[in-house]
């Protein structure tokens, strides 16, 4: 009897023991099915990280406004913040060169074609086209409306031959670079008090453009943000020769320690259909056109 009674004090302290373990196993169990639902909700609840790029562009794309409309819609899209350095495309390509930026959008196709060429960039990817127009005070001492209104050759011997007030961009910029080919072909060398070199960026250029009551070479987008402001008329357009394309390059990695993933980004981005079709946006509903023409391939 003694150990009948031993036994069964025995096997229950034993069913009791298990029955605590199974509890406790249960309980571990449930909370590692949810710990993974509290952990998702933690991490939804996270903002995502921030991310940022350094792109070095031209001035117009910056003062026509366009880089306003672009960027805030690439950040929601990528929640990458993107830093402009705003100078000529010489400067911009600069910079590439030191490796102080991710990625380049200029407008210099020949410069830009050296710079992968050289082995500073990766890969260049036409992403649109505007043009480019001389624009000059309302009274239009040289003629050039009347005289040369689609031929910037022309227009450039007008403006020397009557020694009107020209504004240079001076910066080496797309721009300038533009200028400086028309006055080769026009086989002149500009100089005197009436050629002004500024060596600043187009907005400013403008703007003392129309305090001179001078000429200056200018792309439309820039020109056409500004006009309101300016007491200046485009008096020489339309020419074939006037054509100003802008790309965009990844600085090379290889070379330099970049943001490779978010300058890949926004090249994707603003070489996509959604971004093609923002650039065609632009400026249509201020200014009854776009300011610029998407041409991606």
């Amino acid at each position: 009897m003694k150990k009948t009674k031993r036994f069964k004090g025995g096997f229950l302290a034993l069913m009791t023991l298990l029955f605590a373990m199974s509890l406790t196993a249960c309980t571990s169990e449930k909370k590692e099915e949810q710990k993974p639902a509290e952990q998702t909700q933690q991490e939804a609840a996270k903002p995502a990280e921030e991310r940022t790029m350094i792109l070095a562009t031209t001035t117009s794309t910056q003062d026509s406004g366009l880089l306003d409309f672009l960027l805030p819609k690439f950040k929601e899209d990528t929640n990458i913040t993107v830093n402009v350095v705003a100078k000529g495309t010489g400067a911009a390509l600069e910079l590439g060169k030191n490796g102080d930026a991710d990625a380049l959008l200029v407008h210099a196709k020949a410069q830009e074609e050296q710079f992968v060429k050289d082995g500073f960039g990766v890969e260049r990817f036409d992403v649109m086209y505007n043009d480019f127009v001389i624009v000059g005070p309302k009274n239009d001492p040289a003629g050039l409306k009347t005289s040369a209104p689609t031929d910037p050759i022309a227009a450039f011997k007008l403006i020397a031959d009557t020694k009107s007030t020209f504004i240079s961009r001076g910066d080496d910029s797309g721009t300038h670079t533009k200028e400086k080919s028309y006055w080769k072909d026009a086989a002149i060398t500009p100089e005197g008090d009436w050629y002004v070199s500024a060596g600043t960026g187009m907005g400013a250029v403008l703007q003392m453009a129309a305090e001179k009551q001078g000429y200056t070479l200018s792309d439309r987008a820039t020109y056409l943000s500004m006009k309101n402001d300016l007491d200046l008329q485009i008096v020489t357009e339309k020419s074939d020769k006037m054509y100003n394309q802008y790309g965009v390059i990844m600085v090379n990695p290889d070379k330099y320690p970049i943001k490779k993933a978010e300058a890949q980004e926004f090249i994707d981005w603003i070489l996509s259909e959604k971004g093609q079709s923002l650039i065609a946006e632009y400026g249509k509903e201020e200014f009854g056109e776009s300011l610029f023409v998407p041409n991606a391939k």
